[in-house]
This record gives C-alpha cells, structure tokens and sequence, in this order.
C-alpha cells in the first residue's frame, strides 16, 4: 500500500509513518515545518519531504490513502485534492483502529496518568520479552519509536487521547478504537477549547466506557468520584475492575511499596503514581501477566520522558522537570515532590501556555494547585494570550486564581530565568512544570546552579 501523511512531522504522525514503513509499506509526506527530532528520523529514513510546503500535485489516484493530521488546516490544498478524488482519509486514530480491528485493543484513557500507565505497562512487557504493538504519546528509555506495528502481535497497547482526531474527524481520538480492555485513571477538565462545559467534557469519557466491546472491560481508578460514577452507571456489558493506590512508606527519601511478597523499593514516587502503577498492574494482568512479574519489573522503571524526570542533584539539592501544565495534575506533582522531600524547601515554577490556561473561568482551577511549594511562581508571555484570541490576563488575577498572594508572576523571559537562576537552591528541592520550553530557559544553567549548591 501507498500511504500519504499531511502533515508528517507531527510526534505520533512522524513515528506512525516510521512504522508503516518498517512493516512495508510505501510512504510519502508532506508539512510546512518539521521540528527536530522528527526531522532527522524522518530523513534518516528519506521520508523527509524535499521541500517544505503543500503540494496538491503529490496526491492522485496512485495513492491508496491518505493520514490527516491535527496541524492540516480545512482549507489543506492537499486534502482539497485527496477530498475532490475521492481518496480514502484517515485520521491517525482512525487508521490505527484499521490496523488493529483484528488485535486485541488495550486502551489507556484518563485526563492525567495515561501516559505513564502506558509506560509501565510497555516496560513490563518488554522486561518479560512479550512482543506488543503500541502507541505512546512520550519517549521512553529502551524503545526508539512512539509507535510499533506488526500483523503477527496479538496486543496493541494504545493511548487514548480525549483531544479530537482531525479537522475533518471531530471526534475525540480514544472513541475510534474499540477497546476490548480498557483503563480510565482520572478525569479533571481539560481542554476547555473544544469542550467548553465540564458535562460535555464528562461526556466523551461515558461515550469510550460504552464503546468498550461488549465482554470487554474496564479497569477504573475508584478513588476518582467522576470515574467511579461514569463507569458504575454504564450499561454496557463489560466487566468492571476498580483499583486503588496501594500502601506505600518513604523512608530517607525512597518510596517503599507494600506487595504480597513483603515490602519493595521502586524509582518512581508520588500518590499520583503508586495510583497509575495499581491501574497499569491490572492491566498487564488481563494480559497474562502474574502480579510478581509485574513488581519484579516495575523495579526497575524509571518513568516516561518528562514526567518528574530527574534534571539534576547535588548533595544538597534536586530538580524535577515536569509534564503537568493542567491543574489536576500541577497539584499532584507538587504535593508528590514535597511528600517525598518533606523536609527541603520545594520551589515550584508553572509555565502556563495552553489555549484552557488563559482563560478567565478555567483559570480558577489553578485555586491552591501550588500550595504545597514554599516558593511558587508562574511564567507566561503576553503574546501567546494574544496568539490565541483571548484577553489579556493580569498577574492580580493570576494571583487570585492560585490563591496565592505572595506568588511570583513573570510575563519576561529574561526577569524569568534571572528568577530561576538567582535562587538559592541549599536544602531545597526544584520543580520546573510545563508542556512548553520555559521561554527558553537555559536548563543546563539550571542543572549547574543545583549540583553546585
């Protein structure tokens, strides 16, 4: 088959062309911009597109379907083209569902969490040498590609995003794949771009519960009221599954796990995550796995890229580089990082960048996200306010939102980074959390100011 990507560069869409071309297919390509690393894994392979642009000229009947991504806009030339030939287009998750609809579907879903669930449940299989087909939406040590797909594994392992799946395909991406087993970790609004209400919201999640395939099920985290009462309510005739955070103690500053076979020490740390360990350990379960070979592996799991990923130590200080950018998942980080360190000063920074963030009503979500950090501050540029179509946000109503009166509001690049790096990191433990790049902060200043305190 004769695939075409518009707009190849994007990260699942990049690592999706990878594998079809792996698996051996004919793949071709196009965008307007492509950002590293996708550039050079793309002409490694020589699917980098000659030029960058759109050009309607490379789509005609030869091709046997086409892949929309979320960066083509309606007015796409090339879709134009593909729409006026009558071409077949796919969003990427639709065509994943295509190439899956024979496999059995495992679908991680949630507001927060499903990327580290994912994580641990790959890293489990692969320390156990249990070939899966997956798609993950973050790097992880051990596995050069975000998507792998073959016609001979049993088992896709999918993240399922709530955001939409294309400019043409305006439903939610985890409603096109059918899962026969699936997870919902949490639900916290998110997204207010596309889902304006909590109730709509809310909604998507009944629509993937009730899309499972019927003797499927659905493991759910219990201690989330909104999941629990989503799932409880369902009709569908699946089975359902709860799980908790487990026991766990920190000692010293390790997290000791409590398992049927005495206590464990593990890498990762944070309620949050001993919660998304308890959903990925059922789940590898319905896979076949027995629970000690899920601890024996889950011992030696480091996390997903940038989910409180170690940036530096010194004797005397810590710093964490942090995914969270939505609330429900700013206060699980902070209050995760100051259980675990309980006795250093934790200073935590937010970059808020995402279109919900802006917003005047969202923005009360933020109320007391930061109050376990004894230093909190948050960074954002007045052009992204504008770049987006909003009002322009005040640092007194970013001070009300978090509930913080002594919160440190930067709207400069430069006063920021002067900020970061004029702190006094002794005894103290940083938390640097964004889905951005910090205006560009310079991290290996950061990591120099902290192993040197």
């Amino acid at each position: 088959m004769h695939i075409h990507f518009i707009a190849i560069g994007g990260s699942v869409m990049h690592n999706l062309a990878l594998a079809l071309q792996q698996k051996g297919y004919t793949v071709s390509g196009s965008d307007d911009v492509i950002y590293e690393p996708a550039q050079s894994r793309l002409k490694e392979s020589g699917l980098l597109p000659e030029t960058f642009g759109w050009f309607p000229e490379k789509v005609g009947s030869h091709l046997d379907a086409v892949i929309l991504g979320m960066h083509a806009k309606v007015d796409n030339p090339e879709l134009l083209k593909a729409q006026e030939l009558g071409l077949k287009i796919y969003s990427y998750p639709e065509f994943l569902y295509e190439q899956s609809k024979y496999k059995t579907r495992v679908v991680i879903g949630g507001s927060h969490g499903k990327t580290t669930i994912t994580a641990m449940i790959l890293h489990v299989m692969k320390y156990h040498d249990r070939p899966i087909d997956y798609v993950i939406g973050a790097q992880l040590d051990g596995f050069n590609k975000m998507v792998h797909i073959t016609e001979e594994n049993d088992f896709i392992v999918l993240e399922g995003d709530e955001y939409l799946s294309s400019v043409v395909d305006k439903r939610p991406k985890f409603h096109l794949y059918q899962p026969n087993i699936a997870l919902l970790s949490g639900i916290a609004w998110d997204h207010i771009n596309v889902f304006p209400t909590f109730d709509n919201y809310l909604e998507q999640f009944k629509i993937f519960v009730d899309s499972i395939v019927r003797g499927g099920s659905i493991t759910y985290n219990e201690e989330d009221k909104n999941v629990s009462k989503i799932v409880e309510a369902s009709e569908n005739t699946i089975r359902k599954l709860a799980y908790h955070t487990p026991e766990y103690s920190i000692e010293n500053g390790e997290t000791i796990l409590v398992t049927p076979d005495g206590p464990m020490p593990i890498p990762i740390f944070g309620k949050h995550n001993l919660s998304n360990l308890a959903g990925a350990k059922w789940i590898c379960q319905n896979m076949g796995l027995d629970e000690e070979d899920f601890y024996e592996a889950m011992s030696t799991f480091t996390g997903a890229s940038k989910r409180l990923e170690k940036l530096a130590e010194g004797k005397v200080s810590v710093a964490y580089k942090d995914f969270a950018h939505a609330p429900s998942k700013v206060k699980a980080s902070t209050e995760a990082v100051k259980q675990q360190y309980p006795d250093r000063k934790l200073l935590a920074f937010l970059e808020l960048h995402t279109y919900s963030s802006f917003n005047p009503e969202f923005l009360n979500e933020y109320k007391r996200t930061l109050e376990a950090a004894e230093v909190a501050a948050v960074f954002y540029l007045p052009e992204s306010v504008k770049i987006k179509g909003l009002k322009e946000v005040s640092a007194e109503q970013i001070k009300k939102a978090f509930g913080r009166e002594d919160l440190h509001v930067f709207t400069s690049k430069e006063e920021f980074s002067q900020f970061v790096l004029g702190q006094e990191y002794v005894n103290s433990v940083l938390l640097l959390m964004s889905s951005g790049t910090y205006g560009g902060l310079d991290m290996e200043a950061v990591r120099n100011k902290v192993i040197n305190a």
